[in-house]
């Protein structure tokens, strides 16, 4: 093994836990419906939905901020423009860098072992960002991110674009057998990273079931990977 991609949202950084605190400070915020636990539910599935389609190439992030937060809106029966809200909701992201447990015992020890790669959906300021805050920046010796790439993974042409930057003016390139990427989506990550001859390390934060699972490790903790590579 010679290089390890890793993701950066709900793996390295929480996403989940930014997302109740945001909805629950931005409600209040802006006078709207007390946050309750299962709005976040709604949030998740509504969100889920939209990042499959740019996943499926059938939108854009552009598309996506205009659209999510009045679809939650509507769903949550609350009347407020969404394209406030998401305003609020990425400027504070922005900032968020909320480790996830092990994240950082983590990344020391496979930057002393391989070459390592952050690969994430997103807008390319704010993850570099986000990475910088948590002080995990200095750990990567490249970052690919989908707005920068101009593909989302699990598009093949995501990794298409990473691994020439990678392998860019490298003497023996790093092939995709030579590489495992580390994620907690079974589409973005496992399914892209496997369709690209990638080895594949699900990350189980949220409890799938086993028997639909398609990886070739799975982990339920990131301090786990020690015993994997």
């Amino acid at each position: 093994m010679k290089a390890v991609f890793i993701d950066i949202d709900n793996t390295l950084l929480s996403f989940s836990e930014y997302v109740k605190h945001t909805m629950q400070t931005g409600f209040e915020h802006f006078g709207l419906k007390r946050y309750e636990p299962y709005m976040y539910d709604i949030f998740t599935e509504e969100n889920n939905k939209l990042w499959r389609r740019i996943e499926q190439g059938t939108l854009v992030f552009s598309e996506l901020e205009k659209m999510r937060w009045n679809i939650i809106f509507a769903k949550l029966g609350i009347e407020f423009d969404g394209t406030v809200f998401e305003k609020y909701f990425r400027g504070a992201l922005y900032d968020s860098a909320i480790p996830m447990p092990y994240s950082d015992e983590m990344l020391r020890y496979l930057s002393d072992k391989y070459t390592l790669c952050a690969a994430s959906n997103g807008p390319y300021e704010q993850q570099v960002h986000r990475l910088e805050v948590a002080g995990m920046k200095r750990f990567f010796d490249y970052i690919f991110i989908s707005e920068k790439l101009g593909a989302s993974k699990p598009s093949e042409e995501f990794f298409r674009c990473a691994f020439a930057e990678l392998n860019g003016g490298r003497e023996e390139a790093i092939m995709p057998t030579d590489t495992i990427i580390i994620g907690d989506s079974l589409t973005s990550d496992i399914e892209g990273g496997r369709n690209y001859g990638m080895k594949t390390c699900f990350y189980n934060v949220s409890g799938v079931e086993s028997d639909i699972i398609k990886a070739d490790y799975v982990i339920d903790e990131l301090n786990e990977v020690k015993g994997i590579l």
